[in-house]
């Protein structure tokens, strides 16, 4: 009987937390949306109810990207810059390698005044997002990485950026502004690419049935 109790108890823990993950990544999905619609504190909404129901969770596969970088980067979003500061430092104690999140966090210092660590942070995250996109079109080039960033925009974009950080004077508004656009052009990348890629295997699929 006591076995059986703890097997009941073992259970009923696995299904509770299945459901907590789904529910998270149900409110993820609706704050991505809200997101990228430029429905920010909807948005908000969302990812903090994900954190408080599943504070580890990770959203994407090529890309992942924990919750509490969702977080930090819509209370930017919302002008919530103290607390933008604190949730993208725990984002990034939780994976030192979220270079989105590392450029948010660049931003918010920027925009809390504090421009020289910030300038650090901006440019830091921006060399990951372009050596990652690098590295993912060589070594998956024969798979998914072919569908991330075909015509090199963000590539591009991001080059011209760095080329200008390293010049004695730049505009802010300019480099605040482009790196914005990198990190949402980021996030709407994942959702192009996986469409691509599901486009193009169905494409060889239909090819291969007219074959038969």
């Amino acid at each position: 009987m006591k076995t059986k109790a703890i097997l009941w108890l073992f259970s009923s823990l696995v299904l509770l937390s299945a459901c907590a993950s789904m529910k998270a990544g149900s409110d993820v999905a609706a704050g991505r949306r809200a997101l990228l619609a430029g429905q920010d504190e909807t948005a908000l909404a969302y990812f903090q109810s994900a954190a408080q129901i599943d504070p580890n969770y990770k959203y994407g596969s090529a890309c992942r990207q924990g919750i509490w970088s969702y977080v930090g980067r819509t209370e930017y979003a919302v002008g919530r810059l103290p607390q933008a500061r604190e949730t993208l430092q725990k984002a990034l104690a939780a994976n030192k390698d979220e270079d989105i999140a590392r450029l948010y966090l660049g931003l918010t210092l920027a925009r809390s005044g504090d421009r020289q660590a910030g300038l650090k942070e901006i440019e830091n995250g921006m060399r990951g997002i372009h050596d990652w996109i690098e590295y993912i079109t060589e070594a998956q080039r024969f798979s998914f990485g072919q569908f991330w960033d075909p015509a090199r925009e963000i590539r591009t974009a991001i080059q011209g950026d760095l080329a200008m950080i390293s010049g004695k004077e730049f505009d802010w508004q300019r480099l605040i502004s482009d790196s914005e656009w990198v990190a949402k052009r980021m996030e709407e990348e994942g959702d192009k690419a996986r469409n691509d890629e599901t486009r193009d295997r169905n494409r060889d699929s239909e090819g291969n049935d007219n074959t038969k």
